[in-house]
């Protein structure tokens, strides 16, 4: 990491998602997406003012992409089955509230990514108060399985990939 170069792998991929855009490695592109690759991270780096994220366990983050991936289709399914096949006035739309223990703002974003790209789902609110998320589901038929679910699935696994150890022993 220098100066110049300050997320080398942001740069890189930049760099190389330019060339494979452009089906190219003439010089002209190849000297465009080096460029692009510096300037890019350099003029946004006032953009992150917690820096970039660090993924502490990215094998973790493998695996949770992949189930997220397997969840977000198989709600797809259950969501338009619900609403070709099902009369409305059977199905149970409600708010519940699901208590969170991460509090890392890159952790937070992710849950939030994953609760709101999968379908009978969206993330309303953190009630700051008891640090709780507010959600609405579809059709809710056994609360405490969404809390579970939540908590088990993917607030467990961002805990691992974005907060340490210490995090947690000292809440603040």
């Amino acid at each position: 990491m220098t100066p110049w170069l300050p997320y080398p792998i942001v740069s890189l991929s930049l760099c190389a998602l330019w060339l494979l855009l452009n089906q190219t490695l003439d010089p002209a592109n190849l000297l465009f997406g080096v460029a692009l690759g510096i300037a890019v991270p350099l003029l946004s780096r006032r953009l992150q003012p917690f820096g970039y994220p660090r993924l502490r366990a990215p094998l973790v983050f493998l695996r949770l992409m992949g189930m997220a991936l397997v969840e977000i289709v198989h709600s797809c399914f259950n969501v338009s089955r619900i609403i070709l096949l099902r009369d409305y006035k059977t199905v149970n739309a409600q708010f519940i509230r699901v208590p969170l223990t991460i509090r890392d703002p890159y952790g937070l974003a992710m849950l939030s990514c994953l609760i709101n790209m999968t379908p009978g789902t969206v993330w309303v609110e953190i009630l700051p108060e008891h640090h709780e998320l507010s959600l609405h589901v579809f059709d809710l038929h056994d609360q405490q399985w969404w809390i579970d679910t939540i908590k088990g699935r993917y607030e467990a696994p961002l805990i691992q990939i974005f907060e340490s150890e210490n995090d947690h022993a000292n809440p603040a």
